[in-house]
């Protein structure tokens, strides 16, 4: 059984900073790409950021220059460092993580249950 838990979610005024953690823990035989997505009430989940397992890196348009993903391939972790925030970042934080376990041949999206961060003006 795979599991990604996240943590580092919290309150912080605007322009303030948040280091999110993200760990991958269960049967796991190899992580490819990982990546935090973000909901705000009402709105739809959309990506944030993501990187490969050989640590190519993706950002959505709104978040260039303010926010960095990273990963640690040894610890299973994958971290979100969020700098200059907005009220508009104001979201739950899901981690994702294609996961191959032991048990199987190719992998699955898994996701963790989220972070709440709010952003206060």
């Amino acid at each position: 059984q795979v599991q990604l838990v996240e943590s580092g979610g919290g309150v912080v005024q605007a322009g303030g900073s948040l280091r999110l953690s993200c760990a991958a823990s269960g049967s796991i035989f190899s992580i490819n790409a990982m990546g935090w997505y973000r909901q705000a009430p009402g709105k739809q989940r959309n990506l944030v950021a993501s990187i490969t397992s050989g640590g190519r890196t993706n950002y959505a348009d709104s978040v260039k220059g303010r926010i960095t993903i990273s990963r640690d391939n040894a610890k299973n972790m994958v971290y979100l460092q969020m700098n200059g925030l907005e009220p508009e970042d104001t979201a739950t934080y899901y981690c994702k993580a294609n996961i191959r376990a032991f048990t199987s041949s190719y992998g699955i999206d898994y996701w963790g249950k989220g972070t709440l961060v709010t952003v206060s003006s």
